[in-house]
């Protein structure tokens, strides 16, 4: 049954310029591209849009040029939010990688995104099926200093390009826990350095996304939603499983249909400034949860809540 907000608390996504996509990685996934592999690009758009959703961010189906890209998204009526970019910043030569920040930020621009969502990619073990959650790579001081100044770089040319940063934590990166974020957030300048907030990551991190929604809207320049079945959740073993094999089990679906509860953490954006965009991510087989069945669902589902 879904939770609706109070009518008197109901206030249209349009009213506030929030507008809902959803990601490419329903279809198919960009570290297993088994993985609904057989989807082509004009398929998945299609069926985004069919669902009713208007924009999307850049998967692997994608052209790698933004004439391409934005041509292949207006076919279909749908806007390009924003891209994942990772970062090198502690294992590469810190100009090269804010080089391509700046070539991967002007691309976007001229494709229509306004976001690029970086995430330190240095010893992550997310794409490594074999590595267990628990050998995720921690910074130490050396490392902390390297990483916030390096976003600070990073930040700097994104604002002088025209486009916003916002820093993806991701299970398996340096970037994980409540107390990585908060230090990251700490470290870095509010005006430079912001974050994409996923809901799956923080409550698979052990952070209620509730709260930390309350606390950081401020900081907050991009959302991903993300549910989690917790009848799977509730069994991972971090000293055994590993995030890609989470997702094989079934750990992550649509907003709707896991656990989290959207409906207060829609009211803390409803109730904060936010004016960008919502998208939807659910790692799955869509062999055995079909994307565009599972999209429909959860776009209903937002539309009751937001009042769409």
């Amino acid at each position: 049954m879904i939770n609706k907000l109070n009518k008197n608390e109901i206030i249209s996504s349009g009213d506030r310029g929030v507008r809902f996509g959803i990601a490419p990685i329903n279809w198919s996934n960009d570290d297993m591209t088994e993985l609904g592999g057989h989807y082509t690009l004009d398929t998945m758009l299609s069926e985004m849009s069919a669902a009713g959703y208007v924009g999307t961010e850049i998967g692997n189906k994608f052209p790698k040029d933004s004439f391409g890209i934005k041509k292949a998204l207006t076919n279909f009526n749908l806007e390009l939010a924003s891209s994942w970019h990772s970062t090198f910043f502690l294992s590469n030569n810190i100009d090269y990688e804010l080089e391509k920040i700046k070539h991967k930020s002007i691309m976007l621009l001229e494709a229509g995104a306004k976001i690029i969502n970086l995430a330190e990619c240095t010893a992550s073990i997310h794409s490594k099926i074999n590595a267990p959650l628990s050998l995720k790579p921690v910074c130490d001081e050396k490392n902390w200093k390297i990483l916030t100044e390096s976003l600070n770089q990073a930040g700097e040319i994104c604002n002088e390009e025209g486009i916003s940063m916002a820093f993806h934590h991701h299970m398996g990166t340096y970037i994980q826990s409540k107390n990585e974020l908060n230090r990251l957030l700490s470290d870095t300048d509010p005006k430079l350095v912001n974050l994409c907030a996923d809901t799956g990551h923080l409550y698979f991190a052990g952070i209620d996304p509730i709260n930390f929604f309350k606390e950081n809207m401020n900081r907050i320049k991009h959302i991903h939603f993300k549910d989690l079945r917790s009848n799977i959740f509730n069994k991972i073993n971090f000293d055994e499983t590993s995030f890609l094999n989470a997702v094989l089990e079934g750990v992550f679906t649509v907003p709707g249909d896991g656990c989290i509860d959207f409906n207060s953490i829609s009211k803390v954006i409803i109730e904060s400034d936010y004016n960008g965009w919502v998208i939807v991510e659910a790692e799955q087989n869509p062999d055995i949860a079909n994307p565009f069945e599972y999209a429909r669902k959860s776009k209903q589902y937002l539309n009751n809540i937001w009042g769409n």
